[in-house]
């Protein structure tokens, strides 16, 4: 009866692939050093690739920029957007004395909801 028996591998143990005939790509390593911690990362990247001039520090977090011939690269960030707040938007709008004016009779409204006396300006 064990003559019998099938034999087989179980999932997951071992890979049915092999290496044989496989060819690699070329490949380079480059230097990332945070202008934060100092930290120096390598990564390898294919040959051919172009690798970015920045990357996030594993440590930190922060930017580290890529070393060529012993000096890192100077980074130009005067075309990144900068983020626009809501008060951004909301001045885009409308002025600010149109603003107070609003806030003005908002809490105006709210208060006599309330039944609370109007507050006396410049008390």
């Amino acid at each position: 009866m064990a003559e019998r028996s099938l034999r087989g591998i179980r999932l997951g143990a071992q890979s049915l692939q092999s290496e044989e005939g496989v060819v690699l790509m070329d490949r380079t390593n480059h230097t990332y050093t945070c202008t934060q911690c100092g930290r120096d990362t390598t990564l390898t990247f294919a040959a051919d690739a172009e690798p970015p001039a920045t990357w996030e520090c594993r440590t930190c977090g922060g930017e580290a920029l890529l070393v060529v011939d012993g000096t890192a690269v100077a980074v130009d960030h005067s075309e990144d957007k900068v983020a626009r707040t809501h008060w951004d938007m909301l001045l885009e709008r409308r002025t600010r004395e149109e603003l107070e004016e609003i806030l003005a009779e908002r809490l105006a409204y709210l208060r006599e909801r309330r039944g609370e006396a109007p507050a006396r300006i410049g008390a």
